[in-house]
């Protein structure tokens, strides 16, 4: 007998204990995103390489040594399973011609690939919900989606989410700073690691970013590139910051965050917890206003964020934040005629919009009863000779001490559907 299959590692089963939580946190983003105006865009999981090769920039770590690549076996075409979704977007924009009648407000979800060392909030696979906002340009974009992060984690439940932002500039402003910080990290070879000694003159930026202990002093010590940003750069910079703190939103200058990936100008962002170790980031973002040029289309401006699924749910759990989507009836049936009896009753709910579990298990009826106790079920809907004879059902509560009713059918969904209505008002 051959070994057991598994699943990849860091490619993760989502089983249906777990999904509630999923479901509610999808289902509270979708409801914040519409509530915005966004609108809903699907690209496929696959793209060609060269897409993030020229938009994510061939020098970061996602390029060099993170995609899932492939040579296409039917026409030779290099592909790449999406690292990202901000190129997808805006590749789908352009292909489009989306922008045509006037700037878009996107949001996307769904699952993203990266090929890299799998830990706790860190996966292989892992799944993204985010929003684009195409073709507005100016501070009062960058302040949307921030308020709107906000109050995702406001509907979520989530308490002490923190903000951190900082502005890289133009391109002409990195590219003059990019000189300054190779010249002062050269002058310390000796602290450099491997990470930054391979970076240095590809995306030294990135060193700024470094999470190693060892490198912190001299990283702290380095050039800040926003003291020698021009008037236009902190001028919008002073507008995101003055839009926060109108819309009541704390927030820390991180000035040395940079972001992964080559897109990004001026306004950075992320959202932190510091209840998640290491993975800190639940949220980031920032806006990218030469990416339609570099991917081949007009010139227009660009802002977004991507929400990280799995480092949320780790911040929901911490919190003891949970979702159990329990069926509102369990059906129990015995005795002849009382299957069919029951598959009818069973529709006849779920034309209420009960949510109902059928018991098809064959089993005895104190089985099914215990069976209907742990669905998590708040009602028992009981069906027996005597049930079938009356044209009736018994409905017994199971969260709370009130007493078995025998009914109609249409009575027992009414009064379940009434008793849940209150209960939710």
């Amino acid at each position: 007998m051959s070994n057991k299959i598994q699943a990849i590692r860091g490619m993760n089963d989502v089983l249906p204990d777990e999904s509630p939580l999923w479901e509610f946190f999808e289902d509270t983003v979708r409801e914040v995103f519409r509530r915005y105006g966004y609108r809903n865009i699907r690209t496929p999981i696959v793209e060609r390489t060269e897409l993030f090769v020229r938009g994510v920039g061939e020098v970061t770590d996602i390029v060099e040594k993170e995609m899932y690549s492939f040579t296409d076996a039917m026409n030779g075409d290099q592909l790449s399973l999406r690292p990202e979704g901000t190129a997808p977007a805006v590749r789908a924009a352009i292909e489009h011609n989306l922008l045509y009648n006037g700037p878009q407000r996107l949001w996307y979800s769904g699952p993203l690939f990266r090929h890299e060392r799998p830990q706790k909030g860190r996966y292989r696979q892992y799944h993204t919900f985010g929003a684009e906002v195409l073709g507005l340009a100016g501070a009062e974009v960058d302040i949307e989606l921030l308020v709107m992060a906000r109050r995702v984690w406001q509907a979520l439940g989530l308490d002490g989410v923190q903000l951190q932002i900082n502005t890289i500039g133009s391109a002409e402003e990195r590219r003059a700073f990019r000189a300054q910080l190779i010249k002062y990290f050269e002058s310390h070879p000796e602290a450099l690691d491997d990470d930054a000694q391979r970076r240095l003159h590809t995306n030294p930026l990135r060193i700024l970013d470094s999470k190693n202990p060892q490198m912190q002093a001299l990283v702290n010590a380095a050039p800040r590139l926003l003291d020698t940003l021009g008037v236009e750069s902190r001028a919008n910079f002073e507008a995101v910051q003055a839009g926060l703190r109108a819309a009541g939103i704390p927030f820390t200058v991180n000035p040395r965050l940079v972001r992964g990936l080559d897109y990004y100008n001026l306004t950075v962002f992320e959202w932190v917890s510091d209840r998640l170790g290491a993975q800190s980031a639940i949220c980031s973002g920032g806006r990218y206003d030469g990416l339609f040029e570099q991917l081949g289309g007009k010139p227009a401006p660009g802002c977004g964020f991507g929400i990280g699924v799995e480092r949320t749910l780790l911040l929901l759990e911490e919190s003891k934040i949970h979702a159990r989507r329990a069926p509102d009836a369990y059906i129990a049936h015995h005795g002849n005629g009382a299957a069919q009896y029951a598959m009818q009753a069973a529709e006849t709910m779920r034309d209420r919009g009960l949510a109902v579990v059928l018991d098809c298990s064959g089993a005895g009826f104190k089985s099914q009863m215990k069976k209907a106790d742990g669905s998590g079920a708040r009602y028992a809907v009981i069906i027996g000779a005597d049930e079938i004879a009356a044209q009736q059902v018994s409905v017994k509560p199971l969260r709370e001490t009130v007493e078995q009713t025998r009914c109609t059918v249409a009575e027992a969904a009414a009064m379940m559907v009434n008793t849940m209505d209150s209960k939710r008002g």
